[in-house]
């Protein structure tokens, strides 16, 4: 596939998907701010203000997480309801094309509630230049793990219901369980192995340890690294080799 067919596919994924609701239905761009900032403005009040820089940064783990896995809801709706999954399947484009399309117009979706983020983390957060790229890497990993698990149970899904059980389920486990708004010392053991069956506790660790109202050991956040980057790479390889992206 030609470079200019790749970037036309991605500005299309991105004019579709993103341009044509945030224009039409404005209301979006006011669910994607109050999903991030609910949580932050609650653990803000009740820690009174101590756990407000680890809550910005929950926040804009939280914000790339939802983002990623809401995609599987728009590809639900796309490959169920208007079949376009089976067009692009018999077109040339291919399945990593339509992968990133999407993904870059999910970001194209929050960046209103990533501008209000970034000013806030700016203020609260005094972190080194290394360590706002750190967060940026995290933010980027938490994702591409995100878009990979929504692409995959996207073609999974044969209705739009179902997909919302997913979206329940996924939901639960990525921001209900792992401790991303405050420290996972605030949880009890033995609950706190629970907390790490998601990637998102682990991100958040580095995070938190970067605001340094957390302090992690070296070993621990060399481990953090370790884990989201594996999850990462394992969620992409199943969602390019073996998610359902043909009909049998």
């Amino acid at each position: 596939m030609k470079k200019r067919s790749i970037s036309s596919q991605l500005i299309a994924s991105i004019m579709v998907n993103a341009i044509y609701a945030m224009v039409n239905y404005p209301i979006v761009l006011v669910s994607t701010i109050l999903a991030p900032f609910s949580l932050l403005i609650v653990i803000s009040f009740i820690s009174h203000g101590s756990l407000t820089p680890v809550a910005i940064g929950g926040a804009l783990i939280m914000t790339m997480i939802s983002s990623g896995t809401s995609m599987q809801q728009d590809l639900s709706h796309l490959k169920n309801d208007f079949k376009v999954q089976d067009m692009i399947v018999s077109s040339p484009v291919r399945a990593w094309v339509y992968f990133l399309g999407m993904s870059l117009s999910q970001i194209v979706y929050v960046i209103p509630a990533l501008i209000a983020l970034v000013i806030l983390a700016a203020v609260y957060i005094h972190a080194t230049a290394i360590g706002y790229l750190s967060i940026i890497a995290v933010m980027l990993i938490m994702f591409v793990f995100a878009s990979a698990l929504g692409f995959v149970l996207s073609t999974l899904s044969s209705d739009v219901v179902q997909s919302w059980g997913f979206s329940g389920i996924v939901s639960t486990v990525m921001s209900a369980l792992p401790p991303v708004y405050y420290p996972i010392t605030y949880i009890p053991m033995p609950f706190q192995y629970l907390a790490y069956l998601s990637p998102a506790t682990y991100a958040a660790e580095i995070v938190q340890n970067i605001t340094g109202l957390t302090s992690f050991s070296t070993g621990t956040i060399l481990i953090d690294w370790t884990v989201i980057i594996a999850v990462t790479a394992a969620m992409l390889f199943i969602a390019m080799k073996k998610s359902k992206w043909r009909e049998d």
